[in-house]
């Protein structure tokens, strides 16, 4: 709402109307026949009473009585009292009166109260039906259950909204409830009549500026073993009865402790607070307090949760005042206070994204000023302050006290419905200010000095009292996105592909192919034999010499020797055996001695002369290998794979991708330059120079390879050729603001402030005209929109009578004269504008009024084009207008403000620096943000200084400026992300969940989210939560598929049993990459479970092979092939 002092004008008074229709199932005192009426009550002030009805238990009482409250805008108090005060409605039966009565008799039969929310929702009308609670004694009290209950039918309406669309998207309302205080300390004991007021009190803002003190006064002081209604009460119906004295369908939730954010949530408290809560004396209250929170008060409370976290609770008693005659009024300010503890609430969990509630148990302590200044960085001296704008004399306990002192008096004066909008609002009158300190001494006077001791608030602390606070926001202070949908089947998120041949390598194969070889090269012996010596051989003819048979066999090896067919079957049979050797002894590697090559021969021999005899009866021909297809991971990809590679710090695979793409393609200078980059990461400056070298030999104008060439150089010192590189970057692409800004940090660090000031002088005009030029295309954008709204218009408008006069619909369409003068190419205005446009571009930037003019120029074109050019007569004219005075003068020529970018051009250049690993002159980049006009330690600063500390492992100071940067911007992703990371690289993971759920709950991404999926779901599947891992892996699938990812997700659904998924999975994974082991593991896992014995052996094969270190799971993988026999080939 607008204020007096800003200038604006304040929104008339707005009137609600409450009607009450009628009440049905009344039953009076005397039977069913009987005269009633309603009374209204808002607040301590009476609306009213109607007129008196009849009616019968059949017959509804029709009352049709309006009765008026009054909402002002001239502050939130007028709205925050509607969000907390109810309408009292009251029910009184009058009894006919009897012989010598002089005034008639009445009954209260019930009461309800009618809540005004909906109208804070932007509800102008309301109707409903409410319950009508009967008072102690009323004729209404025991009805049987059979019969139908009283209601009443009421409406409310409002002529316009209390708040607009706008309105409602800018303010909150926070629900506070105070239930109950446990574990009191021992000189509180019930006794029959109260004699004491226990009163809890926190600040809650109500402006950007001002703070007031919430009291909830009348607390109860109950024995352990009374149980009270688990429903909340109205804070403000001092005359509310029975039900009516608590809020409709709002209830105490009950919570288990692990839910709960407050303290005494361990084990180890459950028992203390069992027996606290059910035999120990408690204080209850169960009331809930609405805030409304206009826009300034809602920005006040994110940035003092965020700067303090915790936010301050009060308790103390207080005597019950007694009546009195005569000095009422001055003991009203005297109001002694003992007891004095504070609960300090962590309020920070509502800064988290869609959180909306708190509740939990909060220990109370002694209170002690300079502790809570120190905590809350706010002295609560302060932030109580009259309509006079003075401070208080007495702290929140004193004002507190007094509040709570009026609350408890009967006699209280009643306040005007439409202002009453705030507790902590004192009497008018004058009176001075007390001055009675307050049992610990938190005076002002007291406000730096040293506070007493606290005895009694010490009682609080020794028997570990608590208190049940609950805090609740209609709309999260950080609003979260949706959550992502994910498909049900992983296979949804495979490409489609074509189909690898199926490769059946496995041991038994192996075998199988010797059997074959050796019965081919059986056949082709046999054929041999045959052609030397087959007319020998006469059918009956008997068994010849053996030394006969000796000669056979020497001529049969002398042909085969001397026909070189006996070095050919050898090699027919070489390959059968290599392949045995690879599939059932997994030998690969050479052997580390002679002694165990021989052992080896040995062996091998013995098991081939054995598969010999098997095979020679067999005949099994040797299928034709498919060709392997092309790879199906292109450039974009293995690049992404290297980069998470370094993400996840593993650079011997990162670099693996990156030599992969050069062997791909050794003519693309990105190959090139991305593998030099990733050698300054790695500290490797001699081989990233030769990179930017072959980067600039392909592509003379690739202009991040001309600036890290040049960057190389300045830190091998070859000054010379690192100005040439650098100013070569400027001729080739003359309007980038951050080659200009390298070269003037080069020459800023060779002392050449007048080149530097130049440099840095030519960027900064750049990024200036990229924010007009921003701006105009913005402009554009609308008047396209605003073209195509006025077409809509003229054709609606096309359909009624000819004559109609148009609405001034063109002027809506049409640019300003204001600047058309402006945008005038040959008159007085372009020149004014340049001139005035460089005049606004801070020191140390050039703006030249060429671009002005060009941009006033196009301004021109689009105003001719749209209006036709005009007459040079009527552009006289209206000059000569202007110089005599005229009345029909035009509009004097304003140019329109320069705008500010939105990003310094040191920030776009740290932005480069820190993507390529230039950490110096990222340093440098820094260093100057810090000191410009308009820059400073912002947020963003702060989370590029620590992504610089995080590459160079300065893990301390990067926690530093992290925690600065989310104390500046709580919402900022890329902040609590890199606070996951460095935590991450620490080993605290619960930290670093915690984070990374933060980052991903914000509306605006990170800058890698990629990275921040992939930690998030390993740290998941450490802690065993594989459906959650799960669906993080599928997000990062989503997004960016890697092997990586899929891995996870095929562990994660292994973890659940779910194996045809783990499958899909860890299938899509092998095909991104074939080389790691983990994936091979388990994929032999998985072929385990099913029962395929060839594919387990073969991907047991392939995880040895390519080094599968990881002990546990292969000890998995062992136990599982001996749980099913199989999947070893040593078996």
């Amino acid at each position: 709402m607008a204020d007096m002092d800003d200038g604006r004008q304040v929104r008339p008074t707005e009137t609600i109307n409450i009607t009450v229709l009628r009440s049905r199932h009344l039953k009076g005192s005397k039977g069913d026949v009987l005269t009633s009426h309603v009374k209204a009550e808002f607040g301590t002030t009476s609306l009213g009473e109607s007129a008196k009805i009849e009616s019968s238990g059949d017959t509804a009482a029709e009352y049709n009585f309006n009765c008026n409250v009054q909402c002002d805008f001239d502050g939130p108090e007028g709205l925050d009292s509607i969000a907390h005060k109810p309408v009292l409605l009251t029910v009184i039966e009058v009894l006919p009166k009897e012989k010598k009565q002089k005034e008639e008799k009445t009954v209260v039969l019930g009461q309800c109260t009618v809540d005004l929310l909906p109208l804070l929702r932007g509800e102008i009308r309301h109707k409903a039906t409410l319950a009508l609670h009967p008072v102690v004694g009323s004729p209404l009290e025991n009805l049987p259950s059979d019969l139908p209950k009283p209601e009443l039918d009421i409406l409310v309406t409002v002529q316009s909204p209390l708040l607009y669309e706008e309105n409602l998207a800018d303010t909150n309302l926070l629900r506070v409830t105070v239930e109950s205080a446990f574990s009191l300390p021992d000189p509180w004991t019930p006794t029959p009549a109260p004699q004491f007021n226990y009163t809890v009190t926190l600040p809650l803002p109500v402006t950007a500026e001002k703070e007031v003190p919430v009291v909830f006064a009348n607390g109860l002081l109950k024995p352990g073993q009374e149980k009270e209604p688990p429903q909340k009460k109205w804070m403000t119906v001092p005359n509310a009865q029975s039900g009516a004295s608590f809020i409709p369908d709002s209830f105490l939730t009950a919570s288990s402790y692990d839910e709960e954010d407050g303290d005494f949530r361990t084990k180890e408290d459950r028992s203390f607070r069992v027996e606290a809560e059910s035999e120990k004396p408690k204080v209850v209250w169960n009331v809930e307090r609405r805030c409304y929170l206009e826009q300034g008060a809602v920005t006040s409370f994110q940035n003092k949760i965020a700067m303090s976290r915790v936010w301050p609770v009060e308790i103390m008693r207080t005597p019950i005042p007694q009546a009195s005659k005569g000095k009422g009024k001055e003991r009203d300010d005297d109001v002694p206070v003992s007891f004095h503890g504070v609960a300090y609430v962590d309020m920070a969990p509502l800064l988290y994204p869609g959180v909306k509630k708190i509740r939990g148990a909060y220990k109370v302590m002694a209170f002690n000023e300079h502790e809570v200044f120190e905590k809350t960085s706010q002295s609560h001296l302060d932030v109580c302050l009259s309509p006079d704008k003075t401070k208080r004399t007495g702290g929140v306990a004193q004002e507190a006290a007094r509040i709570a002192s009026g609350l408890s008096r009967s006699t209280a004066t009643p306040a005007k419905a439409s202002k009453d909008g705030k507790e902590g609002k004192p009497k008018e009158g004058g009176k001075k200010p007390s001055t009675t300190k307050a049992a610990d001494g938190s005076s002002s006077d007291m406000a730096d000095q040293q506070a007493p001791p606290n005895l009694e608030g010490q009682q609080y602390v020794e028997a570990r009292s608590y208190l049940i606070l609950e805090f609740v926001l209609d709309k999260p202070l950080v609003p979260k996105r949706p959550p992502e949908e994910l498909a049900k089947k992983v296979a949804e998120y495979i490409p489609p592909r074509p189909l690898f041949p199926r490769r059946t390598n496995g041991a038994q194969r192996a075998v199988e192919d010797f059997h074959t070889q050796v019965a081919g090269v059986a056949n082709l012996l046999l054929d041999e034999f045959r052609e030397l010596f087959g007319e020998e051989f006469i059918p009956g003819q008997e068994t010849p010499d053996p030394r006969k048979l000796e000669e056979r066999r020497k001529k049969l090896i002398y042909e085969l020797n001397t026909s070189g067919k006996y070095f050919a079957f050898k090699e027919q049979l070489k390959h059968a055996v290599v392949k045995i050797v690879r599939e059932k002894y997994l030998k690969t590697t050479a052997f580390a001695s002679k002694e165990e090559l021989q052992a080896f021969l040995s062996e091998l021999y013995v098991y081939l002369v054995d598969q010999m005899h098997v095979g020679l009866s067999k005949v099994v021909s040797l299928e034709d290998q498919a060709p392997v297809p092309e790879p199906l991971t292109d450039s974009a990809q293995l690049k992404h794979f290297a980069r998470e590679a370094e993400v996840n710090e593993n650079f011997q695979l990162a670099e693996r991708y990156y030599q992969e793409r050069l062997a791909r393609n050794r003519s693309d200078p990105d190959h090139w330059f991305d593998y030099g980059c990733f050698c300054l990461l790695t500290g490797n400056h001699a081989k990233a120079e030769e990179c930017f070298k072959e980067t600039v030999s392909i592509d003379q104008q690739h202009l991040p390879g001309l600036l890290l060439y040049g960057i190389v150089s300045a830190m091998e010192e070859r000054h010379e050729m690192a100005e040439t590189f650098f100013e070569n970057a400027t001729c080739v692409e003359s309007d980038n603001v951050v080659a200009w800004t390298l070269l003037g940090l080069f020459y800023d660090g060779l002392g050449n402030d007048i080149r530097a000031e130049m440099a840095f002088s030519e960027a900064n005009k750049l990024n200036v005209q990229a924010a007009i030029h921003k701006r105009d295309e913005e402009k554009a954008a609308m008047r396209r929109a605003h073209d195509e709204e006025g077409r809509t218009s003229v054709s609606d408008a096309g359909e009624r009578e000819e004559g109609t006069p148009r609405e001034s619909g063109e002027d809506v369409l049409s640019v300003p004269k204001v600047m058309e003068t402006a945008a005038t190419p040959t008159g007085d205005g372009a020149g004014a504008a340049a001139a005035a446009a460089a005049a606004s571009v801070p020191p140390g930037s050039v703006k030249s009024s060429s671009s002005v003019a060009g941009s006033a120029k196009k301004g021109s074109v689009i105003n001719l084009e749209k209006h036709g050019s005009q007459p040079a007569e009527s552009v006289a004219s209206r000059r000569e207008g202007e110089g005599e005075g005229s009345r029909h003068s035009t509009p004097e020529v304003v140019r329109e403000p320069t705008p500010v970018p939105s990003t310094s051009v040191y920030m776009q250049a740290v932005e480069f620096l820190l993507e390529v690993k230039a950490t110096k002159f990222a340093e440098r980049a820094l260093a100057h943000e810090l000191l410009a006009k308009g820059g400073g330690p912002s947020a963003e600063y702060n989370v590029a200084l620590a992504r610089l500390h995080m590459q160079k492992k300065e893990y301390a100071d990067a926690e530093a400026c992290l925690k600065e940067a989310t104390s500046m911007d709580f919402q900022n992703p890329d902040a609590w992300a890199m606070t996951g990371h460095l935590n991450y690289m620490r080993g605290d993971m619960a930290v670093a969940k915690d984070c990374y759920d933060r980052t991903l709950s914000f509306v605006r991404d990170a800058q890698d989210t990629h990275a921040i999926y992939l930690r998030l779901a390993s740290i998941c599947l450490q802690d065993a939560e594989f459906e959650k891992a799960k669906n993080t892996f599928l997000l990062a699938c989503k997004h960016s598929p890697s092997c990586v990812s899929w891995l996870g997700v095929g562990i994660a659904c292994y973890r659940l049993g779910e194996l045809s998924e783990a499958e899909d999975a860890l299938s899509e994974a092998n095909i991104l990459n074939n080389a790691d082991p983990e994936v091979w593991g388990y994929l032999s896992l998985v072929c385990l479970q099913t029962g395929r014995q060839l594919e387990a052996e073969q991907a047991y094969k392939y995880a040895i092979k390519v080094g599968l270190h990881d002990e546990g799971l292969m000890s998995e993988i062992h136990d599982m092939q001996q749980t099913v026999g199989f999947g070893d080939p040593t078996f």
